[in-house]
């Protein structure tokens, strides 16, 4: 799942270096912190949300065979 979220991300801002994607996991869920530069929030966050709707629903769908509930999280 990191790794797709890290793909996702990379594709939209302008700053891909600065992409950071930490995965944390327990019995019954995956978190997953997606940090970008400050200057890209809204690129990955999009119109009324819409682009962080989209790579939650992404991920959703992936992550449906594992039984785990996944959380994908946008810091700063």
């Amino acid at each position: 799942m990191k790794e797709l979220v890290e793909v996702i991300a990379r594709a939209l801002v302008d700053s891909p270096e600065e992409v950071a994607v930490t995965e944390t996991e327990n019995d019954k869920s995956i978190v997953i912190e997606l940090r970008v530069a400050q200057a890209d929030m809204g690129k990955v966050i999009g119109k009324q949300g819409r682009i962080a709707k989209a790579i939650r629903s992404v991920v959703k769908a992936a992550a449906a065979k594992s039984d785990k509930k996944v959380v994908v999280d946008i810091m700063q």
